[in-house]
């Protein structure tokens, strides 16, 4: 037996002298120092009483120590779960409960408000960063570590869902889960030891975590490592990148910038952007300012990546392309399960090595969400077009249903976006005295350029059934989005929850 995460991302690094991390001021972190770091760590995981199976739970900022506990983590066959350093104590005392965590590894000066509820759950609680009793812990340990053995079937990560509804459930992700992911998308999108990602995404998340790191570790390539996004740092860094990942707020955002142009951009290779649905006119913005076409691809905590548009090819607006190779993608009626024809809208179904192993602790949730036949229910609605491409409608929760007819907010939403004074809108249902749901539509008006509602509304009535119009148009100075860019529609529905309680019509 071996270990297949490790062997393929981590062990390749020792004794490499190459750059792999372009750090914020000009320091360059080695990828033989950062495996003498993962060593160090991997020791101080045992020290710390961690075994094979256990869980570490870790909330901390952005930083290369943090990546390379992942690395120890994967080495030392601890199951690694990060949170996003916005939780509450109250939320982290949720997720380490829950998962049985070990070791909690927190920011330096974090730990205080922490220390009660670590007690409480038998916890070990350690700080990670310069002068954190972690990394004192792992200062003297060997530079080596012999990776324990693993099964391709044994879970490597737990990553909590938004938990929208209910309680967050744990999504078990497997060695083979994240390993056949970064294969899939390494070969994919051409990511070979010549390419320099710019890296500007949390790695508490899937997206950044998984698909930007494991892929860049698979192909040997480097990384400009920034903590955050910033557009000044991205633009300082671009000309030494090749690649960037990104979600569409990082796109939009330097859409606003005058400094970017096809000189800023010419020698890029590859742009890509997920998370978050990428708005057509974000999309056809970048190529007509760049001469690049983003590459947007679709994926979730539960499945890793599922989809994306070709790299060779045209990659098409509002879609996320074709499965992965190795995965199946099914659509399907979500009352009676069976296949629907091509360009018919329904569940999106899931099977392939990237779907998880089933939820933590949660045996009936992963029943009822992953079928006996390997399926996994997404809970997003789409469908695929006349070229095969996969099309995402919305998710299956926020499909609106109006007087007995469904409308799905993405339809609507595509012809809100192209009228005149939109920058972008989000439609939702909110409950209506006569209908159940009505449709409501929230507009984000264009800087300088307030949008006429009455002119809207008018204007949808050609392209859209009556059932279809929104029943009230309203604006907001933005969306509320969450870390990775969704859009939050759960606080929109609560908002406007009561717009059409003291109406009958």
């Amino acid at each position: 037996m071996a270990n297949p995460l490790h062997d393929a991302l981590f062990a390749p690094l020792a004794g490499q002298d190459r750059p792999l991390m372009h750090l914020p001021g000009g320091a360059v972190l080695t990828a033989a120092a950062f495996a003498a770091d993962i060593a160090r760590f991997a020791h101080a995981l045992g020290a710390a009483g961690l075994a094979p199976g256990d869980r570490v739970v870790v909330q901390a900022a952005k930083t290369p120590a943090m990546l390379a506990v992942y690395g120890a983590a994967v080495a030392a066959g601890v199951v690694f779960l990060p949170l996003n350093t916005a939780y509450t104590p109250d939320e982290v005392d949720y997720f380490v409960g829950d998962c049985g965590a070990k070791l909690l590894l927190v920011d330096p000066g974090r730990d205080a408000p922490l220390a009660d509820l670590a007690a409480r759950h038998g916890t070990r609680l350690e700080t990670l960063g310069p002068g954190g009793s972690f990394d004192a812990l792992a200062a003297g340990q060997p530079v080596r570590f012999t990776a324990v053995d693993r099964a391709p079937d044994d879970l490597a990560a737990l990553l909590y869902t938004s938990g929208t509804t209910g309680r967050s459930k744990g999504a078990m992700l497997t060695q083979t889960n994240l390993l056949s992911n970064a294969e899939a998308l390494r070969d994919l999108w051409r990511f070979t030891d010549r390419d320099v990602l710019l890296h500007a995404l949390p790695i508490f998340h899937t997206h950044g975590l998984f698909v930007a790191c494991n892929t860049v570790l698979l192909a040997g390539a480097r990384m400009i490592w920034l903590p955050k996004f910033d557009a000044d740092a991205v633009f300082e860094a671009l000309p030494q990148a090749t690649t960037m990942m990104g979600v569409p707020t990082f796109y939009t955002r330097l859409l606003e910038d005058a400094r970017l142009t096809r000189d800023a951009t010419a020698h890029m290779r590859l742009f890509v952007s997920g998370s978050a649905p990428l708005l057509s006119e974000t999309h056809t913005a970048w190529v007509a300012r760049t001469g690049h076409a983003i590459l947007e691809r679709y994926g979730m905590t539960e499945t890793n990546m599922i989809a994306s548009n070709p790299y060779d090819g045209d990659r098409r607006a509002g879609t996320v392309g074709f499965a992965l190779p190795g995965v199946e993608v099914r659509i399907t009626d979500p009352d009676t399960g069976s296949e629907l024809a091509q360009g018919e809208t329904g569940m999106i179904e899931v099977r392939g090595p990237n779907v998880f192993k089933g939820y933590w602790r949660m045996p009936e949730k992963t029943a009822e969400e992953l079928r006996d036949t390997g399926f996994f229910l997404t809970g997003d609605l789409g469908m695929i077009d006349d070229r095969g491409y996969l099309c995402i409608v919305g998710r299956q929760k926020d499909l609106i249903i109006t007087g007995g007819y469904n409308v799905y907010p993405r339809e609507v939403e595509l012809i809100l976006d192209d009228q005149p004074g939109v920058r972008e809108s989000a439609v939702v249902g909110v409950p209506h005295p006569d209908f159940g749901e009505a449709v409501l539509g929230v507009i984000v008006p264009e800087p300088g350029h307030p949008p006429d509602l009455d002119a809207i509304a008018e204007a949808l009535k050609g392209p859209l059934a009556r059932f279809k119009q929104p029943k009230a148009l309203v604006t907001l100075d933005a969306l509320p989005r969450n870390a990775m860019g969704k859009v939050q529609k759960a606080a929109l529905r609560s908002r406007y929850g009561q717009t059409f309680a003291a109406r009958t019509g």
